[in-house]
This record gives C-alpha cells, sequence and structure tokens, in this order.
C-alpha cells in the first residue's frame, strides 16, 4: 500500500480511532488479513470468518509490528473503528456466516481504502487490466500479468484471489510505481463485478466466456452474461483508452460489443476471419500443448507454442495477446512472450509425468462443465499420444442449481464418447451416481469410491506404464488428495527435465 498516515486512512475509510491509535502514525507496510503474515508498519484487516473472527487477533498483531487495525468493534488493539453498512444484496451470500454484520463494514471500508490506493497509483501512470468469464480467469490473468512484466511492474493476485476480500486486498498492493494492475474479477449474482470494479476501475475488459459455472446462483446462461458483461459497461469510452476484449466464438459475450463505450478487440480460437486475432493451424503435442500461428491485425502472424495444457488454452492466449497490445506492447514481444510464460497458479490442467511413464493431469483446484470437457479431452489425447490407459478421477461439481445431476450425467455421456476407458467416480451423492451411470452407459468401465482415501487405495495400485489419468472437482471435494498421492512415490519427473533428455 502506498504509505498513509492512520489520520489519512481514517479520512478515508470512516470511523474514529481507539485504544491509543495514533493519528500521526504512518503505515509503511502491507496490509494484511492473517496476523501471521503481519509485518513492521502494517494494517491488520479485522475479518470475521465462518471459523474465526480477525478481532480476536487485533492484540497480538499490534504486538508484531502492525500499525492499527481496521475494525467494527474494539479489541484491546489500537484501531480505526468503521461504520456498520449493510451486506451488498448481490453478494449476500458472502455474509451468511457474519449475522453480526462486522464482516460487511469492514470488507466496505477496505474496499474504500482500496480505491484511494488505485487512484494514487492511477494518478502516476497505472493502468487496471479486468478478467472475467466462467472458465480460465486464473489462467489468462496469470497470462496477462507474465506478459505486460516484460513492459514494466506488475501486481496481479495470487491464484484466484478475486472476491470481495481478494480482490481489494490485490489492489491495496500497489504502489506509486506499478505500472499495471491486473484483476480477476469473480460474480456470484448480478451487480457484484460491478461493484469489483468500482474498487480499481480498468481501462481495458477481458471477458472469456458464458458457460454454466454457478448457474444454481445466477439460473440461467443470459443472467451470468448479464453479470458479465457489468465489466464491459465500466469501461471508459474509446477516446480515453477504453478496450473491451472479446471472444467472438461465444455469442453471449461477442453481443456484450452492444454493451460498451469501449473500443471493442475480438478473438477466435475457432480461426474466425472477422476478429481481430485468431489461431490457425492448431499442432498439439503428446500432452497436449498446443502451437499455433497467431494472426492479428497490419498482418501479425507469428508461430506460437504454448506451456499450458489442453486446447481450450488456445483462446485463452489470444485472449491475453489482445490484452497486452491493447495497452501499447509490441505484438512480437507480446507473442514471444506468450510461448515463454509457464503456469503460475496450482492445481490448474498441472501434468507432471513419474518415473514409471505415469502422467497425472492435476485439475482439481475446481471444476464445471466447460473446464470438465476441457479436461476430458486433454485426457484423451493424451493417453493416445502415450498409448497408455486414460483414468478420469472426477468428483462433484457445485452451484449448477436443480439441473445439477443432468450435468453430471452429460459429463458421464461424455467421457464414453470421448473414448475414456476408466472412470474413478469419488462421492456418494445424487451427482456422483449420476456421473457414474451415464458413464457406464456410454461404455466406460466404472468403480465408485465413497470417499477421497477410497479413491487413492483404489487407482495407485491399478495403473499401468504410461497410463494418463485426469483428477477434477469443485475444490471442496479434495480430489487434490488423489492426485498428491499419485506422484508422492515414485519422485515425479518434471515435463521440463523429460523435454530437455528428448
Amino acid at each position: 500500500m502506498i504509505r498513509m498516515s492512520v489520520s489519512d486512512i481514517l479520512g478515508v475509510t470512516g470511523g474514529y480511532l481507539v485504544d491509543g491509535a495514533d493519528p500521526e502514525a504512518i503505515v509503511t507496510g502491507a496490509v494484511e488479513f492473517d496476523s501471521r503474515r503481519i509485518g513492521p508498519g502494517g494494517l491488520f484487516v479485522c475479518l470475521p470468518g465462518a471459523q474465526v473472527d480477525g478481532h480476536d487477533y487485533a492484540v497480538g498483531a499490534v504486538d508484531a509490528g502492525a500499525t492499527v487495525a481496521l475494525a467494527a468493534r474494539e479489541t484491546g488493539a489500537p484501531s480505526i473503528i468503521v461504520p456498520e453498512v449493510p451486506a451488498p444484496e448481490s453478494n449476500a451470500a458472502a455474509y451468511e456466516h457474519d449475522p453480526s454484520g462486522h464482516g460487511a463494514a469492514v470488507i466496505a471500508a477496505l474496499g474504500r481504502l482500496a480505491r484511494h490506493n488505485v487512484d494514487v497509483a492511477a494518478g502516476h501512470g497505472m493502468r487496471v487490466v479486468g478478467v472475467t468469464g466462467s472458465a480460465g480467469k486464473t489462467t489468462v490473468k496469470d497470462l496477462i500479468a507474465s506478459v505486460l512484466g516484460e513492459a514494466g511492474d506488475v501486481v496481479a493476485p495470487p491464484g484466484s484471489f478475486n472476491n470481495e476480500i481478494g480482490h481489494p486486498y490485490t489492489a491495496l498492493r500497489c504502489s506509486t510505481d506499478t505500472d499495471y494492475l491486473v484483476a480477476e474479477l469473480s460474480a456470484r449474482g448480478v451487480g457484484h463485478i460491478a461493484e469489483l470494479a468500482a474498487i480499481a476501475p480498468p481501462v481495458v475488459g477481458v471477458v472469456l466466456n458464458v458457460g454454466t459455472a454457478h448457474i444454481g446462483e445466477f439460473g440461467d446462461r443470459d443472467t451470468i452474461a448479464r453479470a458479465k458483461g457489468e465489466l464491459v459497461e465500466v469501461l471508459p469510452d474509446a477516446a480515453a483508452g477504453g478496450v473491451a476484449v472479446l471472444n467472438a466464438d461465444d455469442p453471449l459475450v461477442a453481443a456484450m460489443a452492444g454493451r460498451t463505450r469501449a473500443r471493442v478487440v475480438t478473438f477466435s480460437a475457432a480461426g474466425d476471419p472477422n476478429a481481430d486475432y485468431r489461431a490457425t493451424g492448431i499442432d498439439l503435442d503428446d500432452v497436449c500443448r498446443a502451437t499455433f500461428t497467431l494472426e492479428g491485425p497490419e498482418g501479425l502472424s507469428e508461430r506460437v507454442t504454448l506451456n499450458l495444457v489442453g486446447e481450450h488454452q488456445v483462446a485463452n492466449a489470444l485472449a491475453a495477446t489482445a490484452a497486452a497490445v491493447s495497452v501499447g506492447l509490441d505484438p512480437h514481444v507480446v507473442c514471444a512472450a506468450v510461448s515463454d510464460h509457464e503456469p503460475v497458479s496450482g492445481r490448474r490442467m498441472e501434468v507432471t509425468r513419474r518415473g514409471d511413464g505415469v502422467t497425472v493431469i492435476n485439475d482439481s483446484y475446481n471444476a464445471n462443465p466447460d473446464s470438465m470437457a476441457a479436461g476430458i479431452r486433454a485426457l484423451a489425447h493424451s493417453a493416445a499420444a502415450s498409448g497408455g490407459t486414460a483414468w478420469a478421477v472426477l468428483g462433484q461439481m457445485n452451484e449448477l442449481g436443480p439441473d445439477s445431476a443432468d450435468r453430471h450425467a452429460e459429463i458421464g455421456t461424455l467421457l464414453g464418447e470421448s473414448g475414456i476407458p476408466r472412470l474413478v467416480a469419488v462421492g456418494t451423492g445424487v451427482n456422483t451416481h449420476a456421473l457414474a451411470q451415464a458413464a457406464e452407459a456410454a461404455g466406460t468401465r466404472v468403480v465408485t469410491a465413497d470417499s477421497v482415501d477410497a479413491a487413492i487405495n483404489f487407482v495407485q495400485p491399478a495403473l499401468g506404464p504410461e497410463d494418463v489419468v485426469l483428477v477434477k472437482a469443485s475444490s471442496s471435494e479434495q480430489l487434490w488428495r488423489v492426485a498428491d498421492a499419485l506422484l508422492a512415490l515414485p519422485v515425479p519427473e518434471s515435463l521440463e527435465e523429460q523435454d530437455a533428455e528428448q
């Protein structure tokens, strides 16, 4: 965070000082809501959680060096007490665990402080690039941040810090030396993205796709499109440098061109000749990493090779390229940087080959029907290339609403249609049953495991040399434990080491 006095922070956030908080003291360190991470001169944010309340750790945080705490009630530590506010209707579910209302108050104050920080940084030339979509947000955020790092100082969220807490937390990492803030924007309801964008107003907005992730919360894809499109609605007009980067292959995204004042730039992994950036001549290697020709304005034609797994990553690379060129980077430098980019956020199409030849595709961070389908395609391709058996170790996809069992059944059918011979369905609920039943009907051999441990105990001894395993489910299902267990022994040999040997 940019250096501020306690008095200045009080002016931005509102409220009053208690317990000896010194208005002249200066916050010189980072803003943290985990007291274990607080450092000298930091600002400790007291967030109530489902299990613990940050207010209970304020005294310890100040003892560890925090200048002051940002809180909704007195804690015994020098604090700025912020006024209570109602939880926003667009994101009410995020506050269900906090009937006191303290969380809404602290998060609102955190957002006001983050907006002040962004405004000061923007006054020194920083530009904000926002990314949203039903799938691929984190990958594209990482790609854009990596590419923009070729041209200046970049702040981007770690992993998927993309909600009402992670977004302002990331924005508060910016300083007067920051050239770019790459923000990932998620939504639980209509209005949520607009609220997040108000904290760090983007100049460039990237919309990747409108899928069925969180459809249980939104109701239908049209409502999801309404929510995702809020990003392009808040962009400045073309004369002020606003750019909306839209996926021409998704009709609901392409239609957002009519909702923005910004200049529209389109991309197409399908090679649509009318798109500004498009891919042609796509080739996949043995673990489904793509090489393709990236074509763009003014005769741009560069062969790009990705270190990201899955053909769906071509669209992500095009989106990142369009965003980076839109803020002024040389297209050829951008293409080279996209080829050089290595995966940053873990458990997202993370491919490791064991010493015995077994390949594990760990995509266990999260799951929805679109990303499941992408993972299955990558599994089928990789297994065909290796000559081994394809294993899908799959768990439940959450937040799909009343049609959830049908969506799981569709994935089961897709397994059979894709020629995946083995499924280990993890879980005991109706969704897992629907997945297993449909897969078996489609010709896939199915084993059900009632727990993660049961899945590990079945799969580990059953794998043969050159087999390929996809591990995927919503993050709450903890299927990452399966991937970790499969990679524990023998010692994994990284793809990079093998590529160097070949």
